[in-house]
């Protein structure tokens, strides 16, 4: 890290010490990484993530990394010293591990004053659950936002780990991280950005919570425009068992849907929520007379708003994501390519998920440190 990589992408120059995590903290990290920032991950030796082999978790991807005995005072000062040169360090330990490792923002700020210390948890660095244990669908539950995931009748459905571990997490991370960069350059200080995934879940609602005061939003799951609640807003199954995602909000997209379809609906009808079941019977029987395809095939060209639900394997083959290039392959691995997109400084080419430890040697020399004494010492493996 005395000598960043150089390379391309609107990043390219930034410098990241990654203290290997879970989840949202990796993701943020390979986001920076994507977009040209130089991010050193630090393993712990022998560590085994949940996330399986560290050299084939796609997360993973456009680092260099090195494993350190971070318990060890001499494991402490390898870290400090690739802090001395970085812009970023990123952890999504507990709050106060850091600290007692000797690595807390106080550690970090004694060796450079400039560094952005990115911290990344469930509860946030205070509060009643600070030191509790949670995962996301714990987060997103306390928000509000698990809730109305559910069908009448039903149980909520966890939405993956997408909306608070990567949507609530993992972006405002990297969006805090990088406001706090932008800020330091000016001001020559750095500071702490503490990223909850708790925080960032109860942000993306906030159209939401707009629309409660509005009286535009009931509390009963399933009752609203984008919860299911709405028939134009909804997926139906097909003959064959795929289905159709209906995304007919204005009235013009309605229209024509109900023109494309056939459905013997009035477009005039389309609020009167006095009428959405019967709307919703008429274009479920209707979805179920074709195939998923064969309904693609009728809105294609179209702007109904219907799109089909594709499979994972599906995905990358649909003529519009193809075209794009939103998927890429490295090294015989299909992958979401980086987003977004710059005119100017484009993204580099993904380079794949290495080892724990693959660039040990090469970082500890750029440090001016001897890879046999550390060894030694067992500091690194």
């Amino acid at each position: 890290m005395t000598t960043p990589r150089t390379g391309t992408g609107p990043l390219a120059g930034l410098r990241v010490v990654e203290l290997a995590g879970l989840g949202p903290a990796p993701l943020a990290c390979m986001l920076l990484a994507d977009l040209g920032a130089d991010v050193v991950r630090v393993d712990r030796p022998g560590a085994q993530p949940l996330s399986g082999d560290p050299a084939r978790d796609l997360l993973n991807r456009n680092r260099r990394c090195l494993s350190v005995d971070l318990k060890q005072p001499a494991g402490r000062d390898v870290v400090l010293d690739l802090v001395r040169r970085a812009d970023v360090l990123i952890e999504g330990f507990r709050p106060g591990v850091t600290e007692r490792l000797g690595l807390g923002p106080d550690d970090c700020a004694a060796v450079n004053p400039r560094l952005v210390y990115g911290r990344m948890t469930g509860w946030g660095q205070d509060g009643p659950l600070a030191q509790r244990a949670g995962h996301d669908i714990d987060y997103i539950a306390l928000t509000g936002a698990l809730h109305a995931t559910a069908r009448p009748g039903q149980r909520p459905t966890p939405p993956l780990n997408l909306l608070g571990d990567f949507g609530g997490g993992a972006l405002f991370l990297a969006f805090g991280v990088l406001a706090a960069v932008l800020e330091a350059r000016g001001s020559g200080q750095g500071q702490v950005v503490d990223a909850a995934i708790v925080d960032g879940t109860a942000v993306l609602a906030t159209m939401i919570w707009s629309l409660r005061d509005q009286g535009l939003w009931r509390d009963e799951p399933a009752t609203n425009l984008l919860d299911g609640g709405a028939p134009f807003y909804d997926v139906y199954e097909c003959a064959d068992g795929g289905h159709l995602a209906v995304g007919a909000l204005e009235q013009r997209f309605y229209a024509e849907l109900v023109k494309h379809s056939g459905a013997e609906l009035d477009p005039a009808q389309q609020y009167d929520a006095r009428t959405w079941p019967q709307q919703r019977e008429t274009l479920a029987a209707l979805f179920r007379t074709r195939a998923r395809d064969e309904w693609a095939a009728v809105f294609a060209g179209t702007d109904a708003c219907v799109a089909p639900v594709l499979e994972w394997s599906e995905a990358p083959a649909h003529p519009h994501l193809a075209e794009r290039a939103t998927f890429t392959e490295t090294g015989g691995v299909p992958q979401p390519a980086p987003a977004p997109r710059f005119s100017r400084t484009p993204a580099p080419a993904v380079r794949p998920p290495r080892a724990a430890d693959a660039d040990t040697e090469s970082v500890l020399d750029e440090l001016g440190l001897d890879l046999a004494t550390l060894r030694d010492q067992g500091v690194v493996p």
